[in-house]
């Protein structure tokens, strides 16, 4: 699979990079988005070729599964092991601490479950995922029961917060996640504390998870386009 596209060659790429990092004989956990599918389909061509041996993943969503069976990685579950050597996945924004917002594609309760495990959390973006302070470009998901979603969203509007629910795109009616739950996107004037804010909207009744990841992340692989070439640059 190639491309001429710059930003779906930086994708390509820091997905080819994350996918180096990944080791024989160890559990990996799949992240979800188009640039950890790249890092799936890295993985799988490894395995396939004889690079590495003895790998099972973890994914994070139906969308991670699908790819990896395509790819040939076996797949496990965390009932069937006990840790996660390295998760690769992708985020909506980075700051400079390496906190993340996640939740683009409705997987963030998923995602943090197995990224939190993971003895090494490899995060794979693009420089325009790069921010000086989260909420800047993106909207923070927060995955709710359905019963819930109307007292939750005054909740966060007297937290600051300005709450949608979010919608299917080419579908009648809100997202629905791989919990069979919703997802309200919160606009936010400034997260001045991602960690107190993270934990403050987890203690809300009815509310699964939220898309801060605080702490999470130990590396960062940022996709660069200098001259006309891919760079990828590693902190």
């Amino acid at each position: 699979m190639t491309t001429s596209d710059p930003v779906q060659l930086m994708k390509q790429e820091v997905g080819k990079a994350a996918a180096a990092k990944v080791k024989s004989d160890t559990v990996v956990g799949l992240g979800t988005g188009s640039t950890t599918a790249f890092a799936i389909q890295y993985i799988g061509d490894r395995l396939a070729a004889g690079e590495i041996k003895n790998i099972v993943g973890i994914p994070t969503s139906f969308q991670a599964e699908v790819l990896a069976k395509k790819y040939g990685i076996p797949l496990t579950t965390l009932d069937a092991v006990d840790h996660i050597d390295i998760a690769i996945d992708g985020a909506d924004e980075v700051d400079p601490n390496k906190n993340l917002i996640k939740g683009g594609g409705a997987a963030h309760t998923r995602e943090k479950v197995v990224d939190a495990l993971a003895e090494q959390f490899i995060v794979v973006v693009d420089e325009g995922k790069m921010v000086e302070k989260l909420g800047s470009t993106f909207l923070l998901p927060v995955e709710v029961i359905p019963m819930a979603v109307a007292p939750v969203m005054r909740s966060l509007e007297k937290l600051g917060g300005k709450p949608e629910l979010r919608m299917g795109i080419r579908k009648a009616g809100p997202v629905v996640t791989d919990q069979g739950n919703l997802v309200i996107d919160v606009k936010f004037a400034s997260i001045d504390n991602p960690a107190e804010l993270e934990k403050t909207i987890n203690n809300l009744p009815g509310v699964l998870e939220n898309g801060l990841f605080v702490g999470v992340a130990d590396v960062i692989l940022v996709g660069k386009v200098i001259d006309g070439q891919v760079v990828i640059e590693e902190f």
